[in-house]
C-alpha cells in the first residue's frame, strides 16, 4: 500500500484541495497541457490471488517506456479501475509516475461517481504524480445524466483540480455518451484541455473538434481502430489499447500522418483494424468475467 510520505502528501494535498476555489491552483487552473500523441491505456496486472501485481506493472512501463509514446494513461477501462480500492489505484499511480521516463505525461483515470469523490481522487493522484487527469462521465444514474449535470459536475472538478482535466466518454461501458453540447460548455473552461472520445463515432468527434476549434481545447480517439479518421477530422492523438501490443505500429502511423504520408498512413490503418478488434474482444471478455 502507499507508503508514509505518499500518504502524507495526499492528506495534504486535500486539505488544500478541498479549501481552495480555481483561481488558489496556480499550477492547475488556466494551465494549457499539450496532449497531442499517442498513449497506452496500461493495463493493471493481477496475482493469481486477485492482487494487483506491481512488479509486473512496473516491468510492463519499462517495456513501454522504449516506445516513442507522448505518454501513459493508467486507471483507464483498460486498467480495470473499477475492481479496485481508492487505496490501489493510487498506489498504481504512484508507481507509474517512478517506472515512467520522467519526460512522459502521465494522465491518470480518477472518475468516481460522485463529485465529491473525483474531486478528492483527482488531488490525491496531482500530489503523487499525475500529469492530468483523465474524468469519465458518472453513470450509474444514466437516467439523471443530462447536460446540466454533466456541465456541474466537470465544472466542480475542474474548479478544484490541481492538474488539468481531459473528459472521458466510453459509452461502450458505460451506456452513457458525453453530450457534444455538453463538451461545446466545458472546453471553455480554463482547466479542461480536452476529452478522450471512445464512442468510435468519426462523425461527432468532426463535430466536437468543429464546435471547439475557437477553443484551446484538443480530442483524442478512444481506439486505435478510427485512429487516422480521426486525425483527419482534427483530432491531436488517440489513447489506443493496441498501443500496448503494437506500439512501434501506432506511433509509424502517427509519424506518417504528421509527415503528410497519407496513402501509406491508410495502408497501415488498414492493417491495424483486425488486430485492434481483436484486442477490443479481449478486453469486453475480461471486463465481463
Amino acid at each position: 500500500m502507499l507508503g508514509p510520505r505518499v500518504w502524507s502528501s495526499v492528506r495534504q494535498g486535500l486539505s488544500r484541495g478541498l479549501s481552495r476555489n480555481m483561481r488558489g491552483w496556480a499550477s492547475g487552473a488556466g494551465k494549457k497541457v499539450d496532449i497531442a500523441g499517442i498513449y497506452p491505456p496500461v493495463t493493471t496486472p493481477f496475482t493469481a490471488t486477485a492482487e494487483v501485481d506491481y512488479g509486473k506493472l512496473e516491468e510492463n512501463l519499462h517495456k513501454l517506456g522504449t516506445f516513442p509514446f507522448r505518454g501513459f494513461v493508467v486507471q483507464g477501462s483498460s486498467g480495470e479501475f473499477p475492481f479496485l480500492t481508492s487505496g490501489e489505484r493510487l498506489e498504481v499511480v504512484s508507481r507509474a509516475r517512478q517506472a515512467m521516463p520522467k519526460d512522459k505525461l502521465l494522465i491518470a483515470g480518477s472518475g468516481c461517481e460522485s463529485t465529491q469523490a473525483t474531486v478528492e481522487m483527482t488531488v490525491s493522484m496531482a500530489q503523487i504524480g499525475a500529469d492530468a487527469a483523465l474524468v469519465v462521465t458518472p453513470c450509474y444514474y444514466r437516467g439523471r445524466m443530462s447536460s446540466a449535470a454533466l456541465i456541474h459536475h466537470y465544472t466542480k472538478v475542474a474548479d478544484l483540480s490541481p492538474i488539468p482535466v481531459v473528459l472521458y466518454s466510453v459509452p461502450a461501458n458505460t451506456g452513457l455518451d458525453l453530450p457534444v453540447d455538453a463538451v461545446v460548455t466545458l472546453s471553455q473552461h480554463p482547466n479542461i484541455v480536452g476529452m478522450k472520445d471512445s464512442s468510435g463515432d468519426v462523425t461527432r468527434i468532426g463535430l466536437i473538434v468543429h464546435k471547439t476549434r475557437k477553443k484551446d481545447f484538443q480530442v483524442l480517439a478512444g481506439s486505435a481502430g478510427f485512429l487516422l479518421a480521426s486525425y483527419a477530422l482534427g483530432a491531436v492523438g488517440g489513447v489506443c489499447a493496441l498501443a500496448n501490443v503494437l506500439g512501434a505500429q501506432l506511433c509509424q502511423l502517427e509519424r506518417l500522418y504528421l509527415t503528410g504520408q497519407w496513402e501509406d498512413a491508410q495502408k497501415l490503418q488498414h492493417r491495424l483494424i483486425e488486430p485492434n478488434t481483436a484486442v477490443k474482444e479481449t478486453n469486453l471478455r475480461w471486463n465481463a468475467c
